[in-house]
């Protein structure tokens, strides 16, 4: 595939789009849009907030959404209500296109409960699986931890990491489906990932946007610990 060919966009809440949604501005969330510029056809990863506005920018590229690619279940990602405020998502982006909503086996039921939408709008999904958008090949990966079936997205050499893994810190292991455990191997999985692949992560918790594994192997305080025991000391708490 061409480097012209392959379409990669991300896209910041309440700069990008959602301007002046005082969730969406607290929340700084990631939206990612993957596709193939060839075929005009991309998927969205965890579209929110304001998702008229999100299909109007792909489609001001020329880009049709064909799918959405959801980390998990948390409504900032997906839609919901969250913190007594309803946040517009994927049911919202259904009535406008009608399109595939890729989500890990293990978060059906959350994903469920939290948008309204019945299991069988979803495309349930087991690790490795690969989403094909024109001829960009997606590879599915599970991370279970911040919730049960958080997933993770690795293309062309990079990583879209959802709230598994930030650039500083990693996602909260107290929530409703959080397991501390499962969090440390999701992490020691990822870690193991090329030096140069480029982390793109699901919120804006640091200045830059994205960064190379190598670089936060090096310098993120959640790979400090090299084993379970170390690791449930400092987070399992």
């Amino acid at each position: 595939m061409h480097d012209d060919q392959f379409y990669f966009r991300q896209l910041l809440s309440g700069r990008d789009f959602a301007i002046g949604d005082p969730i969406a501005e607290q929340m700084v969330n990631f939206v990612y849009a993957i596709g193939d510029r060839t075929t005009g056809e991309c998927v969205l990863v965890d579209p929110a907030y304001a998702v008229g506005e999100l299909l109007d920018a792909v489609e001001a590229d020329g880009m049709r959404c064909t799918g959405v690619l959801a980390t998990h279940y948390h409504a900032d990602h997906i839609g919901g209500s969250m913190m007594g405020f309803s946040i517009e998502g994927v049911a919202a982006l259904l009535e406008r296109c009608d399109c595939a909503i890729h989500v890990q086996r293990h978060e059906v039921p959350w994903v469920v409960r939290t948008t309204g939408l019945t299991e069988g709008q979803l495309a349930q999904h087991d690790s490795g699986d690969v989403v094909r958008v024109g001829e960009v090949d997606i590879t599915l990966v599970h991370t279970p931890g911040h919730t049960p079936g958080s997933q993770c997205f690795h293309v062309d050499g990079r990583l879209v990491s959802g709230d598994t893994l930030f650039l500083e810190g990693c996602g909260r292991t107290d929530l409703p489906g959080s397991n501390p455990a499962d969090m440390f191997h999701s992490l020691r999985r990822l870690a193991s990932l090329p030096d140069d692949t480029i982390v793109y992560p699901g919120h804006r918790y640091s200045q830059p946007s994205s960064g190379t594994m190598s670089a936060i192997r090096d310098t993120n305080y959640v790979f400090k610990p090299q084993t379970q025991e170390a690791w449930m000391q400092w987070f399992g708490r």
